[in-house]
Order: structure tokens, then sequence, then C-alpha cells
């Protein structure tokens, strides 16, 4: 199983994350923080070619759910998106939660899991 889900689209960086940003809200997830980086590297004299830019996204209830169910998922939360460029092209992906989720053998959260990744797949189908 493939941990990253990537799309790509033809919007420059920008205009994904912006799009990304509203399907999000859309769907009841909030960014919660943003880094690219490329720009945190070259504040430390580091070249680095492409934009690579993480954000943390985060739907309350559900975090609240498997946090109440395993306390120790809150290692992998919040969910992480990136909005990356490579050449010309620009991509959209997560880290697949059913995927992370699944590294606990709980069987029981792998449904809340495969919400939380349908949402956020539909959300990034939406922004390309």
């Amino acid at each position: 199983m493939n941990i990253v889900y990537e799309k790509s689209t033809n919007k420059n960086l920008n205009e994904a994350i912006k799009s990304l940003e509203e399907n999000l809200k859309e769907n009841n997830f909030g960014v919660l923080w943003q880094l690219n980086f490329k720009d945190k590297l070259e504040e430390k004299g580091l070249e680095f070619d492409n934009d690579f830019v993480v954000l943390e996204v985060c739907n309350p209830k559900q975090a609240k759910e498997v946090l109440e169910r395993n306390i120790h998922i809150g290692y992998v939360l919040p969910c992480k998106m990136v909005v990356r460029t490579e050449g010309d092209k620009t991509y959209i992906g997560m880290t697949r939660p059913e995927g992370l989720i699944g590294l606990f053998g709980e069987p029981e959260l792998k449904e809340v899991a495969n919400k939380v990744e349908e949402t956020l797949k539909n959300a990034i189908e939406s922004s390309i």
C-alpha cells in the first residue's frame, strides 16, 4: 500500500494552495499550520529547487474521536497535506490516513480513517 496519495494540477503553487484550503473548509477541515520547506531551507542558507508546502489540517470532531480511542494516534495528527512543485508541474497530495492509522493495529479505527481519507481525497480532486 502506497502511503502517499498525490495528483498533478495545471494550477500554480498559490492557486493550488488557495483551492485546497477552500475545499478543505467546505468539508469541515481547517489548516492549522503551513510551512514551505524551500523558504525555510533558504533562510538557513541552503538551496532547494522546488517549493514543498506542508499544510497540517484537522477536523476537530474526527480528531477527538480517534484520540479518545487511542491517545497515541496523536503522534500522527494533524493530517499532513502537501502542495509542491517539481520543475513546471504542481502536485497536491497527502499522507494517507488509512495507512498511518493502520500502523496502530486497531481495526475499529479503520472506519474513521477511511472517512477522513475519502474526504481529503475529494478535496484534492476538487482542487486540481
